[in-house]
């Protein structure tokens, strides 16, 4: 059987049992149990026939999505414990974020290009991360004045959602956006998982290298190279794990919070994606033609890790494989190395687009109508403060408080929020990958290497 057939069965399949569950779920009309589990069934076997047809990870993926979904319905204790996949794929992948970022930028500086080109890509990336970025916090703006989300909301935070933002604000440390990019010390730094003090590191003993002469360079630039082969060897391996981690990553947050928890904050969840989708179609969209991107090579690679952020809402556990399928693009690996990752901490759209919605949401459920002022001004502090704190855990909840707080609110009313804050981050942080990736061949196009 043609897979072209297949996958357009699949996707009228996949309509139908959405479209089905929605109406269902909204109490439009009530649909048989039965029904609804059968459409899903025959979705989920077609899925898994596509699959062995194509060999392809990504498909795979999402058919341990979907598994994932149905585990957590039937047999949600079950669910729970399937974390542990999960746990075991992120451990992986952040063994293998320092070696990789370094053996590729110290390369790429060292082996192949300027100085003079590592400093012009710099700046050219931190002007365009500052302007996409900014265009991300407006939209996210205009779309909470839109649709009015909080406006007459008498949401609560429950005992579970204030328990957890009690728990992340014991770890709120202060943060000065200059002084951590540079690591005090580079075994903490990787420790820690400080992507942009890594980057910093890399790009210093990169210049360093590349000052040295002969033999002792070669030497040294052959070594590191050889190191970044085995790293993208090692990414292929743990992506062995990609499916059961991302199945049991989507397991475990349906069946730890439930479908219930959207129905009070349907409204804001529906919002961030209505606009989250609008920052793609009329910005990132646009960038792409202007710069003649080949859109279906484009999507074709970051297929894989698009599937793995979005699951698992982490760019860490994308990141290794977004770099090894940017470079089969044909982006060389000098742009992918220094773009991508310091994108990670300085181009987090859609981070910054929740974070201005999400506190003028706040504000709305509080009663408190916002001047332009107000929210131009929040912005202003939303662009100092969203940057470099991408390998904080709980970053974007601890940015909101604070903004919050700032904007003279009660903080503890964006407890609440935490309620449906994994299925926001899929989201935000799909969109995230899909900048970066794009920022990377802008840079790349810009610089005249594709």
């Amino acid at each position: 059987m043609d897979k072209r057939k297949i996958l357009f069965a699949l996707l009228a399949l996949f309509f139908i049992d959405s479209g089905l569950h929605v109406i269902n779920w909204l109490e439009i009309a009530t649909l048989s149990t039965a029904l609804l589990h059968a459409i899903r069934w025959i979705f989920i076997v077609a899925l898994g026939y596509y699959a062995w047809l194509s060999k392809g990870l990504t498909i795979y993926i999402l058919l341990c999505m979907f598994l994932g979904i149905e585990v957590a319905e039937w047999a949600p204790n079950v669910a729970k414990e399937l974390k542990v996949f999960s746990d075991i794929f992120l451990r992986l992948i952040k063994t293998i974020i320092a070696p990789l970022l370094f053996s590729t930028l110290v390369v790429g500086i060292a082996g192949h290009s300027d100085l003079k080109q590592v400093g012009r890509m710099g700046i050219k990336s931190i002007v365009y991360f500052e302007v996409v970025t900014t265009i991300a916090l407006i939209i996210g703006l205009f779309a909470i004045n839109i649709s009015q989300a909080g406006v007459g909301s008498s949401l609560q935070a429950q005992t579970e959602q204030v328990d957890k933002a009690n728990k992340l604000l014991e770890q709120k440390h202060s943060h000065n956006v200059i002084l951590d990019i540079f690591p005090e010390n580079i075994a903490k730094s990787v420790a820690e998982n400080q992507i942009l003090q890594i980057v910093v590191f890399s790009i210093l003993f990169g210049i360093a290298l590349a000052q040295l002469k002969g033999q002792r360079k070669d030497q040294m630039v052959h070594a590191i190279e050889s190191l970044a082969e085995v790293m993208f060897k090692f990414t292929n391996l743990v992506m062995y794990v990609a499916p059961l981690a991302v199945g049991g990553a989507i397991g475990y947050a349906i069946a730890t919070m439930g479908y219930g928890v959207l129905h009070d904050l349907l409204k804001l969840l529906v919002t961030l994606y209505v606009a989250l989708i609008a920052f793609i179609l009329l910005i990132l969209v646009p960038i792409g033609l202007m710069v003649k991107l080949p859109f279906k090579k484009f999507l074709q690679h970051i297929s894989e890790p698009l599937s793995i952020a979005f699951a698992t809402a982490s760019s860490e556990a994308a990141l290794p494989k977004a770099m090894e399928n940017l470079e089969k693009m044909g982006i060389p690996r000098k742009v992918v190395a220094f773009v991508l990752p310091t994108g990670f901490s300085f181009n987090l759209d859609g981070t910054t687009l929740y974070l201005s919605l999400a506190s003028v949401f706040v504000a709305q459920v509080s009663g408190v109508d916002l001047t332009i002022g107000q929210q131009i001004s929040m912005c202003l502090v939303l662009m100092l403060t969203s940057k470099g704190v991408a390998g904080v855990r709980g970053a974007s909840f601890l940015i909101l408080v604070s903004t919050v707080a700032s904007l003279g609110l009660d903080p503890q009313k964006a407890f609440a929020i935490l309620a449906i804050d994994a299925f926001m981050d899929m989201g935000r942080t799909s969109v995230n990958l899909i900048g970066n990736c794009l920022a990377t061949y802008v840079v790349a196009k810009w610089e005249g290497e594709v």
